[in-house]
């Protein structure tokens, strides 16, 4: 099967051969190094502020965004959130379960955030701002300067989802005033799922000293104290922490994160400028370099997505609940070539003469 979905990726393969091997045990020095190193490598490719840390936990991403709207955020906030799709809705819900009062901003499908959005939210009493900064669902990526922008003027605290989006976009932490940016194992990583990563910058860390949430398995603050020395408080998902290792290697090899991101950015543009002749819409107004929503005019979606996965052997992403037989979604992630995507083309050109696709 060729993936080109937006997690789990097609993961390169070095990493798969890691994942082949017997899993170590982990209290050791030497795992304790490779976490002391996953950790230095990330705070890097985030561009993080001087004394930010970094912390790993064995639950997807949902789990970090949990552990995150736990550890930082109190019900002494009031929280300004942007909700565009199914991601930024989970962060309401988790938001409303936790008792943290806050407004949104809704969006429409594949809309982009501007200032005028924000503009009734200037000088409000908001504490917090919470983003999904690339929401999955729809493909639209939110501008990251605005948002900065404005939350500098406001003296919020900012934390971003960047599950999909780190490595395939740029991302500058410090730069931009983020304190908290939220990544995933299966995304831009290539890796397996079931690890999530959160990296806190000084003034989350402070906020996470403070805070009194009552939870075991997400308590940062257990999570930053292991971390110190390499290990975590139970036991991780010690076979994907070191193919992440090994990853974060490979990146750091050939590049670094800039380097990775421009590759994504190429190959989705390329992608981007080749599929004119098909009868599909690119439906969003500002696009990860992650990945392209495309919109059928005459067809379902979602049968064009169990056509390719059942007789072509691809896969693309589907949508759910209103936009599943709208939208599917061409990722950009993982260990993908232009011959795979000419692969894809080919199966897509197919489907407009056998007039699925239409």
């Amino acid at each position: 099967m060729l993936n080109f979905t937006v997690g789990p990726v097609q993961a390169g393969e070095e990493v798969r051969a890691i994942g082949a091997q017997q899993v170590p045990y982990f209290r050791t020095p030497e795992f304790s190094q490779v976490m002391l190193e996953n950790e230095e490598r990330m705070c890097r490719f985030a561009k993080a502020p001087a004394g930010s840390r970094c912390v790993f936990i064995t639950g997807s991403g949902t789990a970090s965004m949990e552990a995150a709207v736990m550890n930082a955020l109190t019900h002494r906030d009031k929280v300004l959130l942007i909700n565009g799709g199914s991601f930024g809705q989970r962060f309401h819900e988790l938001l409303a379960l936790h008792q943290i009062p806050f407004e949104q901003i809704r969006l429409s499908t594949g809309q982009a955030l501007r200032a005028e959005h924000l503009a009734p939210y200037e000088g409000r009493g908001f504490t917090a701002f919470v983003v999904n900064i690339h929401e999955t669902s729809t493909g639209v990526r939110y501008d990251p300067a605005l948002i900065s922008e404005f939350c500098r003027r406001n003296g919020l605290f900012l934390l971003v989802d960047a599950i999909s989006s780190f490595l395939a976009d740029e991302f500058r932490m410090a730069d931009w005033g983020v304190d908290v940016m939220i990544t995933g194992s299966q995304k831009a990583l290539a890796c397996p799922p079931g690890v999530s990563v959160i990296v806190l910058s000084p003034k989350a860390l402070a906020r996470v000293e403070k805070s009194q949430a009552r939870c075991m398995y997400l308590d940062l603050k257990s999570a930053l104290k292991n971390g110190e020395r390499g290990q975590t408080p139970f036991t991780p998902a010690v076979g994907t922490l070191l193919q992440i290792h090994e990853r974060l290697a490979q990146i750091d090899r050939d590049g670094g994160a800039e380097a990775e991101t421009a590759k994504i950015g190429a190959l989705a543009a390329w992608f981007r400028s080749v599929i004119h002749d098909l009868p599909l819409d690119i439906c969003s107004e500002a696009m990860s370099n992650a990945v392209t929503p495309l919109m059928t005019r005459n067809c379902s979606a979602y049968d064009v997505f169990t056509t390719l996965k059942d007789q072509y052997g691809i896969w693309v992403c589907p949508n759910g609940g209103e936009y599943q037989h709208k939208i599917f979604r061409v990722g950009h992630i993982g260990a993908l070539t232009q011959q795979d995507y000419q692969v894809l083309l080919d199966a897509l050109r197919d489907l407009v003469r056998r007039g699925i696709l239409k």
